[in-house]
């Protein structure tokens, strides 16, 4: 039985979102503050899906320390449950390389610590809002080194987000100028996830962007499948489930 809380924007009565712009020196390495609450006394716990994105995220929650969490490159889920919130950092996609001083892979589908990449002075946060994002600013913009190399990659990352129609690799190395082996090196040591897989999630975003721009109105599967380059609507609706973890009719009933 699917939780009804899921359905219609229903998850809203009990949570709320927000999200801000960093700060210059931060605006091109922080590509936005966000935060989440929630209030679910009285109420079960609400399994919650989260797609995967292309960024790291710092996440502090007010209940707990903070932690890190690199690229899933896979939907996953987490519990709410009681009364909470948590203020994010999402990182521009090949910009943490600098502060992890390792490949951006060795994070891939984990959560540590953030301790363990920041050390014991990286604030706490105790308000999932604005408010908590003073702290973070002046931390972060005291430990921000240079790093052009993976600013290089996140000009092709924001390239690629910016141009619907690119579907291959070997076409996305060419306009950026490099062999595909090594912008997947790249990719690897900058992003934590290839090229490959960033070009299918774009492509699957242009879903939900589908959705949302008309919520409630009947979509063309058939022709949205074509527009973006699949050979029909059932290796579009594989494709999409097996990375946001439900058909895009299903992940649509939620919103």
């Amino acid at each position: 039985m699917r939780d009804p809380r899921e359905l219609s924007g229903a998850w809203s009565a009990f949570q709320h979102h927000g999200a801000a712009a960093a700060p210059p020196p931060l605006t091109g390495v922080v590509a936005r503050y966000w935060w989440a609450r929630w209030d679910l006394r009285g109420q079960p716990a609400y399994r919650q899906l989260l797609p995967p994105t292309p960024a790291v995220h710092l996440t502090f929650p007010t209940d707990g320390a903070p932690v890190l969490r690199g690229v899933h490159r896979r939907h996953f889920h987490r519990v709410l449950s009681g009364a909470g919130g948590v203020l994010g950092v999402a990182f521009v996609p090949g910009t943490f390389r600098r502060f992890l001083g390792a490949p951006v892979s060795t994070l891939t589908d984990r959560t540590v610590p953030a301790a363990d990449v920041f050390g014991p002075d990286l604030p706490t946060v105790a308000t999932a809002g604005p408010a908590g994002t003073a702290a973070v600013d002046a931390f972060l913009t005291a430990r921000l080194p240079t790093d052009p190399a993976g600013d290089e990659v996140a000009t092709w990352v924001r390239h690629a987000s910016q141009t619907p129609d690119l579907r291959r690799v070997d076409d996305f190395a060419v306009v950026c100028g490099v062999g595909v082996r090594r912008m997947q090196r790249l990719f690897a040591e900058h992003v934590g996830a290839s090229p490959k897989w960033l070009l299918r999630r774009l492509r699957l975003q242009e879903v939900t962007d589908a959705l949302a721009a008309a919520p409630g109105a009947p979509v063309d599967w058939a022709g949205l499948a074509a527009d973006l380059g699949y050979v029909d609507q059932a290796h579009l609706s594989r494709d999409f489930t097996a990375m946001f973890g439900e058909p895009p009719t299903a992940y649509a009933a939620r919103y």
